[in-house]
């Protein structure tokens, strides 16, 4: 017999009043069992005409303070998040059978912090922040590899690479997130929280 929360929802729910802290159990779950990129998330923005576009990104790090991804500041996404700053990310895990919608606002991250992650990236990462103009139409593929060639050249130190201006991060600050369990005959399973203020949370049991 399956054990229960206080809500009567799958013990996976638990019954915790942050929903950061239930994201964390899950997250650290998922880990042990999706064979790759337990961090990918699908992150939806939208231009100031309301066009939305989605894709996937990796999460490199999270807190109270919001989930954060980086990228080329002048990419697509980017872009989009200058006109609209409003976002969605989903996290599916289908080896847990459980997914993770979070929506709020984005803000840039501190530049401290984009250079602590950018100085942990590999040596050819960080010559590919150089080297690739985001989203934007390449001749051929050896535009790119051209390009690649000629930023080793320039940095061919590999602890001294320094973060380009326009790559840094971004961070998705919640205001409501979403848990899912896959039910029995489309029964799903589905707890909400909403920010209230003050990081002070409000949750509700959505129909499937």
């Amino acid at each position: 017999m399956n054990q229960k929360n206080s809500l009567g929802l799958n013990i996976c729910f638990s019954d915790m009043e942050n929903p950061i802290d239930l994201f964390r159990a899950w997250y650290e779950t998922a880990k042990q069992s999706e064979i790759n990129d337990p961090n990918a998330v699908a992150l939806a923005t939208s231009d100031n005409s309301s066009v939305p576009s989605v894709r996937m990104v990796l999460l490199k790090d999270y807190s109270d303070d919001g989930f954060v991804f980086y990228t080329n500041l002048n990419s697509k996404k980017s872009n989009d998040i200058k006109l609209n700053p409003y976002a969605s990310m989903c996290f599916h895990w289908k080896s847990l059978l459980r997914q993770i919608r979070i929506v709020g606002k984005i803000y840039p991250v501190d530049s401290e912090e984009a250079d602590e992650y950018y100085n942990s990236r590999a040596y050819g990462s960080r010559i590919g922040a150089w080297a690739s103009q985001q989203s934007k139409v390449l001749k051929n593929r050896n535009e790119l590899i051209k390009n690649i060639e000629k930023f080793k050249k320039k940095f061919p130190d590999e602890k001294k690479v320094p973060r380009p201006s326009y790559w840094s991060g971004w961070k998705l600050k919640p205001e409501k997130i979403e848990f899912w369990l896959d039910g029995e005959n489309r029964v799903h399973e589905r707890l909400e929280y909403t920010n209230i203020g003050k990081n002070n949370w409000e949750k509700n049991l959505l129909s499937p």
